[in-house]
């Protein structure tokens, strides 16, 4: 039998019990929405929790070596003591908005240090500055700019490093008076603030997300097997029904590896029609989540780790999901229909054609 004939014949052959396959796909719909929902939550909670805490600081780990080895972009080492440590990188939006004394309408101004002159200065107000010496200022010459990450915290603060900032505070202290110069030089050595970020955070977080995920988890898995269930009665009892045109197969010489495949092929385009309509609503059912779901989300989730919900995605479908669901659905419904195509292929033809259906 061709592959053609044979998509053909199993085609027919479920449009002609019509009502019996819509209630079968059915099942395999609720199934797969309940899979792709569950993952697509879980992955939007994931990737939503992990951007909440990298705003409050990144979690990545940095390891700072007193000496180490630095590359080039050719790939040559280079003598990091060579290296000129004078920089100042800021990051992306810094030299935005600042305020311009000259406007009357109280607009604001946007640095571009290529045009415009920018001199860099201690707090004048923390200390009395000597009169006899000049207020100390840097001309910014040798600096660099961060692309935009979307995080706060380094796309508003400037870096540069800690001798050179040792050095540059040095020369503002010699500005002042004999007592303030002392406490300068005194408070260079202590921090007043130490952060770290941890994932202790991220945890309850996850836990939660994994709570949400099991419980769709488990209302998909009593679906999908519910469907795989349905599938294995409907092509078993569409066997009872097609006993003598099974026979006539036999008896015009089909082979019987075609007949295993027919009702194969029949079973697995259930699940896959019953999956390709799954994730249609699976989008649907993601989008009412994003648009509707804040208060729930926002009742089930702890607002002590939750900074800001709004305009979160709380149902993330990548792109691969959808295909492995469908692929998955095909899979249970070839798998169910292994029992009943294994059992046709063992119909006596004699018999068969002996039957009044």
């Amino acid at each position: 039998m061709r592959i053609s004939d044979l998509i053909k014949m199993g085609l027919r052959n479920l449009s002609r019990r019509k009502a019996r396959t819509a209630l079968t796909v059915i099942g395999v719909v609720i199934g797969t929405i309940s899979i792709v929902v569950m993952v697509s939550i879980g992955i939007g909670m994931n990737t939503n929790f992990t951007s909440q805490v990298m705003e409050q600081g990144s979690l990545t780990t940095v390891t700072v070596e007193r000496i180490a080895n630095i590359m080039d972009d050719e790939g040559n080492y280079i003598n990091s003591k060579e290296q000129d440590n004078k920089y100042i990188v800021f990051g992306s939006d810094t030299l935005l908005d600042f305020y311009n004394p000259t406007s009357r309408n109280y607009t604001t101004k946007s640095i571009d240090l290529t045009k415009d002159k920018v001199t860099f200065q201690f707090n004048p107000y923390e200390y009395v500055v000597n009169e006899r010496k000049k207020p100390f200022s840097l001309k910014l010459t040798n600096y660099g700019i961060m692309e935009k990450v979307d995080n706060w915290e380094y796309d508003y603060s400037c870096y540069m490093d800690i001798d050179y900032f040792r050095t540059l505070y040095k020369k503002y202290a010699n500005t002042l008076n004999a007592e303030d110069r002392k406490k300068a030089l005194s408070a260079i050595e202590n921090y007043e603030r130490i952060k770290i970020t941890v994932a202790m955070f991220l945890e309850p977080m996850q836990e939660t997300s994994n709570m949400l995920q099991m419980v769709l988890g488990g209302i998909g898995a009593i679906a999908m097997l519910v469907s795989a269930i349905n599938i294995a009665n409907t092509m078993i009892m569409s066997i009872y029904e097609r006993t003598k045109e099974i026979g006539i197969m036999k008896v015009l010489g089909c082979v019987i590896t075609d007949i295993k495949k027919l009702f194969l092929f029949e079973a697995g385009m259930i699940g896959l029609i019953g999956g390709i309509i799954g994730i249609g609503l699976s989008y649907l059912a993601s989008f009412a989540i994003n648009k509707f779901g804040q208060p729930l989300f926002q009742a089930l989730l702890s607002t002590n780790y939750m900074y800001n919900m709004e305009n979160t995605k709380f149902s993330i479908i990548p792109f691969w999901l959808p295909f492995v669901a469908a692929g998955f659905a095909f899979l249970v419904g070839v798998l169910s229909g292994y029992y009943p195509a294994n059992r046709a292929t063992k119909i006596s033809a004699i018999e068969a054609m002996k039957t009044d259906s």
